[in-house]
């Protein structure tokens, strides 16, 4: 697959860093908002950039074979889908907050899902993944068939009038797999990426430290991002990859969550090189290898609140601070105009 990803406009940014170096401040006084500003503003390629009315977060729903690594079963998964539907979810109430919408899709649910609506399974690609410590987690052909799912689902979103899009994550085992992910992209060691993910204790640690150091012994050195995703992903982790280089290809701005979507990021960078310029990482989370992960893409996190809920939790309370970002480009005074 190959794809175009447009550049940030750098006229836009060197003009807006311009405008903010006349406002009505100390240069440089507002620090991180100001280089927020500037980039929304390449990617807008507009000073002020465009309001961010039209924030969308999309959450990747799908189960895992390592789904044991975790304090919670895989059933969780299924139940939690339904309080997305439900609007009860912890991110759905912090999207409430910031005025964005919240849509949640079962790409691998491990269930028959017949008593949702339709839409929800329509990007369905199975049920559950294989344990990738014994096993691929995707069957041939369904990493690049959730892969292209997701170039679908970010085309819905943009087409619908996004502005700005949020990847969201739900799937017991997500971090485990992430891990693993992480550590074969950057060649690390699994003792390096593994977090405690859901809240487990030293032991389970240990446990799932073991899974991933087995996973990446079992799949061996993987060069191609469609058969690491094969191999240790899954096909939410696939079809988020897709989303993220799709927004990067319509040159849609894109707040990453935490670990899940900082891993498929990772792979989506190789499938799609430069995509990484349309996307932030909206907040840091608990998880190492989301540290290692936007390390790589060159990434800094707006928030550090200490979460680990996925969802997209994280990057929707982000959302105000990129409005503030753009707000001082768009109604702070300037000093030349002071009498």
């Amino acid at each position: 697959m190959r794809f175009t990803i447009a550049t940030p406009d750098a006229e836009a940014a060197a003009a807006a860093r311009t405008r903010l170096d006349g406002l009505v401040k100390p240069l440089g006084s507002l620090g991180r908002l100001e280089d927020l500003a500037a980039w929304l503003s390449a990617a807008h390629g507009a000073v002020p950039p465009r309001p961010l009315d039209d924030v969308r977060v999309v959450v990747f729903a799908g189960d895992h074979g390592v789904s044991g690594m975790s304090a919670y079963p895989r059933e969780v998964t299924a139940a939690m889908v339904r309080v997305f539907l439900a609007g009860k979810s912890g991110v759905g109430v912090l999207a409430g907050l910031a005025g964005a919408k919240v849509r949640a899709l079962d790409i691998a649910v491990d269930w028959d899902g017949a008593d949702v609506p339709a839409e929800v399974t329509a990007h369905k690609v199975r049920r559950g993944s294989g344990s990738i410590d014994v096993e691929d987690a995707l069957d041939a052909g369904e990493a690049v068939k959730a892969f292209e799912h997701g170039l679908a689902i970010a085309d819905e979103e943009i087409d619908g009038g996004a502005d700005l899009l949020i990847p969201g994550d739900m799937g017991i085992g997500n971090t485990t797999i992430c891990a693993a992910v992480v550590a074969s992209v950057l060649g690390m060691a699994a003792d390096d990426v593994v977090g405690t993910g859901t809240g487990i204790d030293e032991d389970g640690r240990a446990r799932k430290v073991a899974v991933v150091e087995a996973a990446l012994q079992r799949a061996g050195a993987v060069e191609d991002p469609f058969a690491l995703l094969t191999a240790l992903g899954s096909a939410c982790l696939a079809a988020t990859a897709g989303f993220l280089v799709q927004a990067a290809v319509r040159g849609v701005p894109v707040l990453l969550d935490g670990v899940f979507s900082g891993a498929a990021a990772l792979v989506a960078r190789a499938i799609a090189p430069g995509a990484e310029q349309w996307w932030l990482a909206g907040h840091r989370s608990t998880e190492p290898s989301q540290a290692y992960a936007l390390k790589a893409l060159g990434l800094e996190p707006i928030l550090d609140l200490g979460l680990r809920l996925g969802e997209g939790s994280g990057a929707v309370q982000a959302v105000p601070t990129l409005r503030a970002a753009r707000a001082i480009l768009a109604e702070m005074g300037l000093l030349a105009d002071l009498t």
